[in-house]
């Protein structure tokens, strides 16, 4: 991804006042469409947009699976390259007015509480504790430098986020950074898809940030069974990686970390 405009600060220390460049993150809109009809607009870092749009439909419960889509692209008339046009396979049902009800709702006002939880349990069964391996605690404690080592764009202008996929032995798969935290996850998730890689119960999702229910709820749509961030998550993404058997770990740094549930599937020495 680009690393966005440089502008001319002021920049003071205890080594006195100077003036100098600084790298600031890239912001643009950007609209998603489904057979041509706007369902979503969201403010990203641009780059990724295909994964983006995938992604987010994979999240929404829309997609499951590569042979869903047929292509997507970026709409003729759109110079500036910010709306992107999803065309899926006949055979896939979408639900307009839900989809659109649903994320313009949630844009606003936020998802909460147990009726939510529910609602999307309804839809995304939980995951199978067989389904997902046991981790070594010191291969999760090696993720965040592995992740640190490719944020090319936070190491520019600190300010974006990311996101990684591994596989159970640690393997960095896929890494991608947004202003967003969770449109760098939905990146993640439409690299996964395009590529055939989902299900994904066999990999890791680590977050920059602290993990949310959105966060969590993202990965359960990927079959991802185990979550790890670098900061906190909150109560509702806790309850809600327990109620679907998901293993959500926090403040994974250096030799530290906190299991808030799943903890059957980290081994520790």
């Amino acid at each position: 991804m680009d690393s966005g405009a440089i502008a001319k600060i002021l920049h003071w220390s205890s080594a006195g006042l100077v003036e100098r460049d600084d790298h600031l993150a890239e912001e643009e809109p950007l609209e998603i469409r489904v057979r041509g009809r706007a369902i979503s607009i969201t403010m990203r870092s641009p780059g990724h947009d295909d994964e983006l749009a995938a992604g987010f439909l994979l999240s929404e419960n829309i997609i499951r699976r590569r042979e869903d889509v047929l292509r997507i692209e970026p709409c003729e008339r759109n110079e500036h390259g910010n709306l992107i046009n999803v065309q899926l396979a006949p055979e896939v049902p979408v639900d307009f007015a839900r989809l659109t009800r649903h994320v313009f709702a949630a844009s606003s006002c936020g998802l909460c509480g147990k009726a939510t939880i529910e609602a999307i349990s309804a839809q995304m069964p939980a995951i199978a504790a067989g389904d997902s391996p046991v981790v070594e605690a010191g291969t999760l404690a090696a993720l965040p430098e592995k992740m640190r080592q490719g944020q090319t764009a936070f190491a520019k202008t600190g300010g974006v986020h990311a996101a990684a996929l591994f596989d159970a032995a640690g393997k960095l798969l896929v890494l991608r950074e947004d202003v967003g935290r969770h449109n760098a996850v939905d990146k993640v998730l439409g690299h996964a898809l395009l590529n055939g890689l989902v299900p994904l119960e066999r990999h890791i999702l680590l977050v920059s940030g602290r993990s949310s229910f959105e966060i969590m709820q993202k990965a359960l749509a990927g079959r991802i069974a185990i979550v790890a961030a670098v900061s906190a998550p909150s109560d509702l993404a806790v309850q809600f990686a327990a109620e679907n058997h998901q293993t959500l770990i926090g403040f994974l740094r250096g030799d530290r970390m906190n299991v808030y549930a799943g903890r059957a599937r980290v081994r520790f020495a």
